[in-house]
């Protein structure tokens, strides 16, 4: 059992080319790969990390793979990750996730960027490397990646995402950042539907959107409105949210493919008896209920809070100094396909993603059901 399911995520991985010359090729490639993700799992940060990890484990790890030379050294680790191309071990973690999505089924799916702090290189003029997610909010399962030199090109890397992904039927949700029309046409095209969050960067927008909602809202009439109610950590918090369906009154209406619905939300927060609100607006293509737009938009902020902080706090992923070729790049793809199993395993429901870790590296049987959650290759 325990051996089929390590073939199962090799077989993901298959369609690798390895970069090295053949005679340089002492250690099999699927076998850098499984060590590598298996320490990730079990809390290793960096390659002296990994290689320490394969040589604790070597007994137990030669019940599943080849080890032909035994554990590769940590620099073996680090050039074979700083040569593997990028995209074809996206391709991978994509062909891996797929099946997941499919059998999950994926309803909404937030996209943002963070950098990489750590992957830059000052004595080569070589900048932090920016990398633009898709997570899959109700699931807790990134979808895939793109990676760019900086924050002010997460509008050129969207697309590409975009395009990477399988979106029929979801609700795709973007920052201001990704606030364009040719962004919501590109989600439309996938047979998906955009809300996107508009602020002063698009004025025009920004203020046929200001005047609608002080219309609207003044005169009391009917739209679609949900409110909610919270409290924790010290703070209350409210939020109501309109749905406005008089489109006619933006301008550039026309540029939005299938503009449907203007969504107004205004927040009001409460610390230590002190009172601050704030208006957010959007566009979608879809129309829907206020509560259906609040809990998406709530939602987006999950790949703030359950992707980009635990791969800083959890994966320390600022803190690494990996800008050497592609590693920067095929280490984030190792970190979200970790965190996605570790989020998946079901019977340490409550633990946290750290503890999760710690018990994988102390437990083999538990790191085995961490890597149960990968659905079985049809050709394994």
């Amino acid at each position: 059992m325990a051996a089929r399911k390590l073939r199962s995520l090799m077989a993901h991985f298959e369609r690798l080319e390895d970069p090295r010359v053949e005679r340089t090729r002492k250690h099999n490639l699927l076998d850098v790969v499984a060590i590598s993700l298996c320490a990730v799992i079990c809390g290793a940060d960096s390659w002296p990390d990994v290689e320490e990890y394969g040589k604790c484990k070597e007994a137990w790890l030669r019940r599943f793979l080849t080890l032909a030379n035994g554990i590769p050294s940590h620099d073996t680790f680090g050039r074979v990750f700083a040569r593997l191309d990028p995209e074809e071990f996206g391709a991978c973690f994509a062909a891996w996730v797929a099946e997941v999505a499919e059998r999950l089924g994926i309803k909404r799916v937030a996209i943002d960027g963070k950098t990489l702090r750590g992957a830059h290189d000052r004595r080569h003029g070589q900048a932090a490397l920016h990398v633009v997610s898709a997570w899959a909010t109700e699931a807790h399962l990134a979808l895939g990646q793109e990676a760019v030199a900086g924050k002010s090109n997460e509008i050129t890397a969207i697309p590409r995402l975009l395009a990477l992904l399988d979106l029929e039927g979801a609700l795709v949700t973007i920052d201001a950042m990704g606030c364009q029309t040719g962004i919501a046409e590109e989600i439309r095209i996938a047979g998906a539907d955009y809300v996107l969050a508009v602020k002063e960067n698009q004025p025009r927008l920004y203020e046929d959107i200001d005047r609608l909602a002080e219309a609207v809202l003044a005169d009391d009439t009917e739209v679609a409105a949900c409110l909610q109610e919270g409290r924790g950590h010290g703070r209350q918090e409210a939020r109501a949210c309109w749905v406005l369906r008089d489109v006619d009154a933006i301008r550039d209406r026309g540029r939005w493919p299938d503009l449907r619905s203007v969504i107004v939300i205004v927040s009001e927060r409460t610390v230590n008896g002190e009172s601050t609100d704030e208006r957010r607006s959007y566009l979608s293509s879809r129309k829907a209920g206020a509560k259906t737009f609040l809990e998406a938009i709530r939602g987006h902020w999950g790949i703030e809070n359950s992707l980009h902080w635990v791969l800083d706090v959890c994966f320390r992923e600022d803190e690494q100094r990996h800008w050497a070729g592609n590693s920067a790049q095929n280490l984030a793809w190792l970190r979200k396909m970790a965190l996605c199993l570790l989020k998946a395993e079901k019977h340490s429901k409550g633990k946290s993603i750290a503890t999760r870790r710690l018990l994988a590296g102390w437990k083999n049987d538990y790191l085995l059901s961490v890597l149960a959650q990968i659905p079985r290759n049809s050709g394994a």
